[in-house]
């Protein structure tokens, strides 16, 4: 694979739509610390997060007035679930999960953004075999 300065060097890079991509990138990077990697034109900015991405884009046309994300989330990981969550209650997301430890190792809290999509922040707190905690793994990478 060749490497395209235009794009995110992110495996997977989630695509959310909102009404205004530009109020939507400046939204999530004062609320979830995210900075903004480059804009096109004012209907898509791709953003930055940790060593992942994100691309914002307007709503088309046809997906006005759609239930927006229904059924999906996007998961970040970050070093301190509560100093995290603090910054974006301050901003206004709507903290749906309080930030919690679970059995296996990571605490996370769940938020939704000015648009309604949901967002997991997952800090993790230990180095847990799936086995550990009830899970099963096939093949640890």
């Amino acid at each position: 694979m060749i490497w395209n300065r235009s794009i995110p060097r992110a495996t997977v890079i989630p695509v959310l739509a909102y009404i205004d991509a530009e109020e939507a990138a400046a939204w999530l990077c004062h609320a979830f610390a995210f900075t903004i990697r480059l804009r096109v034109d004012t209907h898509r900015v791709q953003l930055n997060v940790g060593e992942g991405a994100v691309i914002v884009r307007e709503l088309r046309p046809l997906e006005i007035g759609s239930p927006v994300g229904l059924g999906h989330s996007i998961t970040v990981r970050i070093d301190d679930a509560d100093a995290h969550c603090d910054l974006a209650r301050k901003h206004g997301a709507k903290i749906t999960q309080e930030p919690a430890t679970h059995p296996y190792g990571e605490r996370q809290y769940v938020a939704e953004d000015l648009a309604g999509h949901s967002w997991t922040f997952s800090q993790s707190v230990a180095d847990m075999l799936p086995e550990d905690w009830g899970g099963t793994s096939e093949q640890l990478l």
